[in-house]
């Protein structure tokens, strides 16, 4: 990197940057290109000169300063206060379904549906909430207003968990006829505290990744691999806050009372909120643009479809596109391809002139067609997450399910069924650092790729591993049913203390596979993205992999429907999964199901990867420390 001297008011540049030079007198920067890359300066009252980063700012409006601004350390805030929401909400993902049939009453099938439906929504919630964002408040606003409503959600959780008059009376659910079912006042807190969490964590998770992204240049040498290192760094925080939360959190609400858990959670959220505002002097703000990128987007699918019956020049230059030297120097310019979704070029057809100008929901500009293709393309790669968070679904539902039923004592200690996503949690929590530390630098060398392995290749392996994880349940359910039956326990009632002779430790392949699974595709997803993404979209990165998790759980409660309505003559309950003795159900053969749906969700992406071809992507110096 160069170091750039202030200058006053009648100095000079080398003549062959004078035209590509710009000085903002409002804020005393200078902006200059050398050698292909903008640097700007600021020189502050005691003449020091410190490079702003382009396009940020800090808290105040100020240009952001490198090395006041951003980087690891500023960062640092940013994962503890996603490690800290994770440590909230997760002990509620996992134990939720044992809360709604213990306390309130829900049936099993009833309940798990409740669960994904609040799980999706949280999920598609953050696809809108990153527009808003991205449009009109800014993410680090989206951040604190949305840990303000998590906030208030699981204090109405808490208050209901605590009042006798907010739950149905005590009972042993589900076999005690008399058994009152949430109703009334009851149900409308559930919900409201329910889904205000669910809103509150889908902000977070819309606005989280990407502020923390904002802390890093992709420009800058060192801050682009410091970057590369972001997406992994943040799946370890959000494991080592969920360890915490499915061992400490979930022993709490299940040995010391609802109401002390909830309130625990509670007040982790009230930490994570204020952790978030002590950093904030440090940040790097991206500038409200005012507009969303998902709008541009969906002007070229709307004009290619009103254009469709014009027809197409023979010279791709004929088409629309902004002059570059009229343009702003930010302005992103990709150059003309014809493959693929060649459709999409008549959204760049010029239009007859008239007195006004051109809609831009007619007439687009060629980079900006170019950018739809590139985020059309990436949509069937995405997909393929929707099965995998289907059966991800399955093991915060049916799988705790199984946990009751087993045996848990690890000595003298009996351990809570919501407490075994800690097996996989634990294994995040050192596979992250040895991937990160160990391979990636070792593939590098031997592949040449600054990721070790292309992201396509890492979110096939995890795929494979889904499939494998899905196996697994199934063949350990069927050792799990033949233990109760060989021992006269298949209507056995786990909620009086009578468990299964068998202990809950064989459930632990399945979520440890999982949890590598996890690894491999949904941080390789999000790398993929940030990569391949054009430069305005790369802000949603997070939100485009919260869609597809979002209709896999709502997939999960369709397909459950499904499978009851298709197999209501195969078991007395009426359905493989329709029973609240899960026993006497067939979740054996569910499992299977799940198995050959991912086996043919990984025969479709494998199509589609083959068939994706990555985005040039800019070299950058790497510097000699970092090729250690």
């Amino acid at each position: 990197m160069c170091t750039c001297k202030p200058t006053g008011t009648s100095g000079k540049l080398p003549k062959e940057n004078e035209e590509m030079s710009k000085v903002t007198q409002a804020n005393g920067i200078d902006s200059r290109e050398h050698k292909g890359q903008s640097i700007a300066v600021e020189a502050n009252s005691k003449g020091e000169t410190r490079e702003v980063v382009e396009g940020k700012v800090d808290w105040r409006g100020r240009p952001a300063i490198r090395g006041s601004h951003g980087g690891v350390a500023n960062s640092f805030f940013i994962l503890v206060n996603f490690g800290l929401e994770n440590l909230a909400s997760l002990s509620l993902a996992v134990n939720l379904i044992i809360y709604f049939m213990t306390v309130m009453h829900i049936g099993l099938t009833d309940g798990s549906n409740l669960l994904t439906n609040y799980m999706g929504t949280s999920y598609m919630v953050a696809v809108l909430i990153s527009v808003f964002a991205d449009t009109f408040i800014g993410r680090y606003k989206t951040v604190i207003i949305s840990s303000v409503i998590e906030l208030v959600g699981l204090l109405i959780l808490t208050l209901q968990a605590h009042s006798n008059k907010l739950k149905p009376p005590y009972c042993v659910f589900p076999f005690d006829p008399k058994c009152e079912t949430v109703s009334g006042d009851g149900r409308t807190h559930l919900y409201v505290g329910l889904y205000l969490v669910a809103i509150g964590s889908a902000g977070i998770k819309a606005a989280l990744p990407a502020h923390c992204a904002d802390q890093f240049d992709e420009k800058h040498p060192t801050e682009k691999l410091q970057m590369s290192s972001f997406f992994n760094w943040l799946l370890l925080s959000l494991c080592t806050g969920g360890a915490i939360s499915v061992t400490v959190f979930v022993w709490i609400q299940n040995y010391k009372g609802w109401d002390k858990g909830f309130g625990a959670a509670t007040g982790v959220m009230g930490l994570a909120l204020l952790v978030f505002i002590a950093g904030l002097p440090g940040y790097r703000i991206s500038v409200v643009q005012g507009s969303t990128a998902l709008l541009e987007i969906l002007q070229v699918y709307v004009a290619a479809i009103r254009n469709r019956n014009m027809k197409l020049p023979e010279n791709p230059d004929e088409l629309y596109e902004i002059s570059k030297s009229k343009a702003p120097p930010d302005t992103d310019f990709m150059a003309h391809r014809d493959k693929p979704f060649r459709f999409l070029d008549k959204a760049a057809i010029v239009q007859a002139p008239t007195d006004e100008a051109p809609s831009p929901w007619r007439q687009c500009r060629v980079t900006q067609v170019e950018h739809a293709k590139t985020v059309l393309a990436m949509v069937p790669i995405f997909c393929s997450a929707i099965i995998m968070s289907t059966c991800l679904a399955q093991l915060q539902t049916f799988s705790i399910q199984q946990g009751v039923t087993m045996d848990r004592t690890i000595g003298t200690f009996k351990m809570p069924p919501a407490s075994l996503p800690i097996i996989p949690l634990i294994v995040l929590v050192f596979a992250v650092p040895i991937y990160e530390r160990g391979f990636v630098p070792f593939a590098r060398r031997i592949t040449g790729h600054p990721n070790g392995i292309p992201h396509l290749q890492r979110v096939g392996v995890g795929l494979v591993l889904s499939i494998v994880s899905m196996a697994i349940a199934a063949v350990v359910e069927v050792r799990r049913k033949r233990v109760a039956a060989r021992h006269g326990m298949l209507d056995a009632n786990p909620m009086l203390g009578k468990q299964l002779p068998i202990s809950c430790f064989w459930l632990a392949p399945q979520f440890t596979v999982f949890g590598v699974a996890d690894m491999f595709t949904f941080i390789g997803l999000l790398e993929f993205f940030y990569s391949q993404a054009p430069p305005a979209l790369k802000s949603m990165s997070s939100s485009f992999l919260w869609c597809p998790m979002s209709l896999g759980y709502f997939l999960s409660t369709i397909i459950v429907k499904a499978v009851n309505a298709a197999t209501k003559g195969a078991t007395a309950s009426g359905g493989w999964l329709a029973g609240n003795n899960i026993n006497r159900n067939h979740l054996d053969l569910f499992f299977w199901l799940l198995a050959v749906l991912s086996f043919l969700n990984f025969l479709n992406y494998l199509f589609w990867a083959s068939w994706y071809k990555y985005k040039p992507q800019q070299s950058a110096h790497v510097p000699a420390e970092h090729k250690v």
